[in-house]
Order: C-alpha cells, then sequence, then structure tokens
C-alpha cells in the first residue's frame, strides 16, 4: 500500500506559526471540558446581535432562487454601488464602483491573497509587529519576505518609516499599515497617512490600510480614511469590513476599496480561488451600508471600558489611558511575567482568557489584549475575578 512521503509539508509551512486564535481555542475548549466556566475576553467578536433591519433583509432575499446560486466573482453591481455610497457619505471620497471597489469574504480574504497577487519570491513585504498576524502569514504563504516595522508606545504605535533601510525599501512591494490598530488600539493622525503616502509613492510601494475599526470609536474621535488625502488612490488600498461596524463577523462581507490595477490584480486572484459572496449575504450587506448608523454600539463598547479601566487601574495598571478607538485594552504585563506566562496565570487562577501579545508579532511580547466584546454581566463577573488575583 501507497504511503506518504517523508517531508510532506511545503517548506513554507515551517515558517507560519499555529493561528493565534486557533490555538486560543482549542485551550479554552479544554478547560471547559475540564468544567471550568470561562469568559473570554480574547477574540473581538461582537456580542450584541447583527441589526434586525439587516437579519431582515437576508431573510428576505433567502427564498429567491436567483440568490441560491453562484455569485458574481466581483459582487452585485448593487453592493458596489452600496459602497461607493457609504464611502462617500462617511469619508466624502468619491470611488468608481466599477473598478475601484472589489467585495471580498470579509476582510481576512483580501488581506490573506493579496501578496500573491503582488509579491514574487524574495520581494519584501513591511509588515508591522505587533500587528494583525495574518500581514506576516500572507507574506511567507506567497513567498516573500516580511520585514518587521516595530511599533512602539513612545513612537504612538506608529512605524518609523524612515529607519527602514534602503536596501529593504528598494525590495518591498506591500506597505501594512492598520489604524485604529488592533492590537494596540492606537489611532493615526492625518499627517502620518500623508507621509507614509509619500513614502510609498516616492519608492513605488503599495500602501494597504486595514482599517475595519473605523467606526468602533468614543469620545467625539472620528478615524480618517486614508482615501481622503488627495492622490491616496495613486499607490493605495483600503481593506473594510461590515463585520465590527455592524456586528456581522459571521457573515464573511467586506471590501478593498481604491488603486483599479491593484484591485484588478487581486480579483485575478479571486476568481482562481473563490466564488464570490453568498448573494443573500450580498443583500444583507447592502442593507446594511445604506441603513442606519450602529453607533449605540459604541455607547456600549465605552461603558464597558470605562469600568473596566476603573478596576485595572486600581489593581496597579495606574497609567491605563482610554483609547478613542475600537473595543480592545493594549496593557503591560506585571514584573516577572512574560505575555504567555500571565495569559496562563489569569486563565489557570481566574477561568479569564486574555490574548499574550507575542501572538501578534515579536514586538507584542510583554503586553496582552483584552477585548470587551462580552455581555456586560460577564464582563463584570470577569472584572470581580481578576480583583480576586495576585500578580
Amino acid at each position: 500500500m501507497t504511503q506518504l512521503r517523508d517531508g510532506l509539508a511545503a517548506r513554507r509551512m515551517s515558517r507560519i506559526p499555529p493561528y493565534l486564535f486557533a490555538e486560543i481555542d482549542k485551550k479554552v475548549a479544554a478547560k471547559r471540558a475540564a468544567g471550568v466556566d470561562v469568559i473570554a475576553l480574547d477574540i473581538g467578536d461582537p456580542d450584541t446581535p447583527t441589526p434586525g433591519h439587516i437579519v431582515d433583509a437576508a431573510r428576505d432575499a433567502l427564498p429567491h432562487v436567483e440568490n441560491q446560486r453562484y455569485a458574481s466573482y466581483f459582487g452585485m453591481p448593487a453592493l458596489r454601488q452600496a459602497v461607493a455610497g457609504w464611502y462617500k457619505g462617511r469619508f466624502d471620497v468619491d470611488v468608481d464602483p466599477d473598478s475601484e471597489i472589489l467585495p471580498t469574504l470579509g476582510s481576512k480574504d483580501g488581506i490573506s491573497h493579496l501578496p500573491f497577487a503582488l509579491v514574487d519570491p524574495g520581494d519584501v513585504v513591511l509588515v508591522p509587529s505587533p500587528g494583525y498576524p495574518v500581514y506576516f502569514t500572507g507574506t511567507v504563504m506567497a513567498d516573500g519576505e516580511p520585514h518587521i516595522l516595530p511599533l512602539r508606545a513612545e513612537n504612538g504605535w506608529l512605524p518609523d518609516l524612515e529607519a527602514v533601510p534602503a536596501a529593504v525599501v528598494e525590495r518591498a512591494r506591500i506597505l501594512w499599515l492598520n489604524y485604529p490598530n488592533n492590537p494596540t488600539a492606537a489611532t493615526a493622525p492625518r499627517d502620518f497617512y500623508e507621509k507614509a503616502l509619500t513614502f510609498c509613492r516616492r519608492n513605488g510601494i503599495v500602501l494597504c490600510h486595514d482599517f475595519p475599526y473605523s467606526e468602533v470609536t468614543f469620545r467625539g474621535y472620528r478615524a480618517p480614511s486614508v482615501l481622503e488625502i488627495p492622490g491616496a488612490k495613486e499607490v493605495a488600498i483600503e481593506f473594510h469590513s461590515l463585520s465590527k461596524t455592524f456586528n456581522m463577523t459571521g457573515w464573511r462581507i467586506g471590501m478593498a476599496v481604491g488603486n483599479e490595477a491593484v484591485l484588478r490584480l487581486l480579483g485575478q486572484v479571486k476568481t482562481n480561488i473563490d466564488s464570490g459572496i453568498f448573494p443573500v449575504v450580498q443583500r444583507a450587506g447592502i442593507a446594511a451600508l445604506e441603513g442606519p448608523d450602529n453607533d449605540a454600539l459604541n455607547g456600549i463598547y465605552e461603558a464597558r471600558q470605562s469600568r473596566t479601566l476603573e478596576v485595572l487601574r486600581d489593581l496597579g495598571w495606574r497609567d491605563a489611558v482610554a483609547p478613542d478607538a475600537t473595543f480592545y485594552l493594549w496593557l503591560p504585563v506585571p514584573d516577572g511575567y512574560t505575555s504567555v506566562s500571565f495569559a496562563s496565570h489569569v486563565l489557570d487562577q481566574a477561568g479569564v482568557n486574555v490574548t499574550p501579545g507575542n501572538g501578534f508579532g515579536e514586538y507584542g511580547e510583554g503586553y496582552f489584549r483584552l477585548s470587551l466584546t462580552v455581555p456586560d454581566q460577564r464582563l463584570d463577573e470577569a472584572l470581580e475575578r481578576l480583583r480576586k488575583l495576585t500578580f
């Protein structure tokens, strides 16, 4: 009988770590199987439901046979028109729905596939650390070389683009940015985008802005789109998603917006990999984009942020500042702990799961991320458990 040969895995697989949240899921599942009531403050998955008018749109679309067949590879014209209308209304940015918008199966889909369209073996991708792990793994899967851009607290969690060696810049094809930021919750000022666009234009690099938290903001802050900067579409695309804005994480619908040539290449990859977004989900997405804002949700997150920071400051994080965006808190671990040992301590002793910062890259070591996407009662219970811990 024929057996699989040794060395089954492609060489690139040795460079790809297990996906952070899949590993966390396994650990939490084992605890729960052992009878532990785990409160998960790790993954950013909104706990409140998708707004009713969006669900109704999907329900109304489902019985129609035209919504049960293969979807257009490039999204329904009505969906692309809805994206264009939303960008115009929210950011005063004009985008051509026929050439400057590409719907995606959530933003992770587009982010992970873009390097296949732009990166040859040996090309460099500028990857922030700490950052969303898919920037790194997507590069490796395309046989590119990630060059890490350290994000540090003293620099407002912004990368120093001028510090990138000239030899690296010469080989770079993509620069990843993400503000409001996951995991640090940092925001970026308009002049930072202007400088980043100048850097990319000067060096022939595609600026890719990952922007799913634009609408999760507090105290009057409004996150700017990189596409608001004049001339941005010459070198930039922006990935967005309905996941966080409209509580649609499981629906898998997002979009890439911006430079026509880049989106054409990404679309070429996607037509060979997937068959488009389920039409029922597209109808729901249209209802989301053309319907009312989901701003009431931000009031819930802001109240949770305030209560959580009050407890954390009492526990020793006295300098913790309330971020203006995202539903995350990014905090240093106590003295004597690594990111993993602290997360393990909290899980083992309190049954509360937080995300170790090193899961977001080497420059996340020494920090942990806490998500506010659990019901108020469970959050309050988690905070009471933390009060009883010793660090």
